[in-house]
């Protein structure tokens, strides 16, 4: 709603405006464009005009609504279903990912799998089979290895400390000098 705001205040017409994408009837000029950049900014958004930052953002989408907001697994493994969301190939979109994050996307989803996984321990409302399950891993040991390789606990020792900190969506795979 913001992003159409902003367009409709500039007098730009609009194709779409969906999730990280923009289609706008209008060429910009330079200033224009500034223009829209600064109103974005002004509204806590902004403008992605860089092709590969634009398929990184949509990526990283991708793999969030996959972990964090279905509990549906897809039919078909990760990088298939990568491949089809965004319509590409998956080689050039993981060369491109781990040219840009510096992590490949595999490792990207794995760290956003265990996050998943701190979330509901910390929440306690599944056992960790059930964990495993809805993160869509082949057993409650390769959960439990991968857990304790990327946290440095077992899911059960995790589950004691009830207090660790948890990274938020948007800092996980973040792994070029920020945390």
């Amino acid at each position: 709603m913001a992003v159409k705001e902003v367009l409709k205040t500039m007098g730009l017409h609009f194709i779409v405006v969906d999730l990280g994408e923009v289609v706008i009837m209008e060429e910009l000029s330079a200033g224009e464009l500034e223009q829209l950049k600064l109103a974005l900014v002004i509204s806590g958004l902004e403008l992605m005009d860089d092709k590969r930052s634009v398929l990184i953002e949509k990526i990283i989408n991708v793999i969030t609504e996959m972990i964090h907001y279905s509990d549906e697994a897809p039919k078909t493994n990760y990088s298939d279903y990568i491949s089809e969301k965004l319509n590409h190939d998956y080689t050039y979109l993981s060369n491109i990912f781990s040219e840009v994050k510096g992590i490949t996307i595999q490792q990207f989803i794995i760290t956003h799998k265990i996050e998943r996984a701190k979330e509901l321990l910390f929440y306690g409302e599944l056992n960790l089979t059930e964990i495993a399950f809805r993160l869509h891993y082949s057993s409650v040991a390769h959960l439990s290895n991968q857990f304790k390789k990327i946290t440095g606990l077992s899911p059960s020792d995790f589950k004691l400390l009830k207090g660790q900190k948890r990274s938020p969506i948007e800092e996980i795979g973040n792994f070029n000098g920020t945390k």
